[in-house]
């Protein structure tokens, strides 16, 4: 698979998130997801400038063997002011569109900087698998995004709980203004 940042075909998307949300519901009845709250009100800062709180955590029990961060972000339309803790709040039924995809590992749910951003910070099992994991959320974002805010990176051989205890780690993935980059967190 390219390591261009863009979505997959419609159709092949689309089935692949249905697949998902199957492995979802059977991952849930089985209580394989977890909702930690170690990281939930931490902010973290990009290098872009913008910040963002981390407002639910969302894992499953396995040990990545081919470690990657995947970064996703997006501007939700039509969503201003109390509108996005509603958004926040509905997000939680969000989860089978994406714990079901392999290679899954953890999420930390950013949500809207000052330019009204979100962000998911990501760990996931292997970068091709991160990268089908994104290109097919494209497809799903795009339905209620603003056109062209939607972006993603994968950032293979880090792990989150690495990159969260020392940031410096993501430099040698990009040094600059990335929009993906985090710098600090608090």
């Amino acid at each position: 698979m390219s390591s261009k940042s863009g979505p997959a075909p419609r159709a092949q998307a689309w089935r692949a998130v249905a697949r998902c949300v199957g492995r979802s519901f059977v991952m849930l009845a089985r209580r394989q997801v977890h909702l930690p709250r170690e990281n939930v009100g931490r902010v973290l800062q990009f290098a872009d400038g913008s910040t963002s709180r981390v407002y639910r955590e969302t894992a499953v029990s396995a040990a990545p063997r081919q470690p990657c961060i995947l970064v996703v972000a997006f501007k939700l339309r039509l969503v201003r002011g109390r509108a996005h803790r509603l958004f926040e709040a509905e997000s939680l039924l969000n989860t089978p569109l994406f714990v079901g995809f392999p290679g899954f590992v953890s999420k930390l749910w950013c949500a809207h900087d000052s330019r009204g951003v979100y962000r998911g910070l990501y760990e996931w099992d292997g970068p091709a698998r991160a990268r089908h994991y994104a290109s097919a959320l494209w497809r799903v974002l795009e339905l209620v995004s603003v056109p062209g805010s939607i972006s993603y990176k994968v950032v293979p051989g880090l792990r989150r709980d690495e990159v969260l205890a020392n940031p410096a780690r993501m430099e040698a993935a990009g040094a600059g203004q990335a929009w993906w980059r985090l710098l600090s967190h608090k």
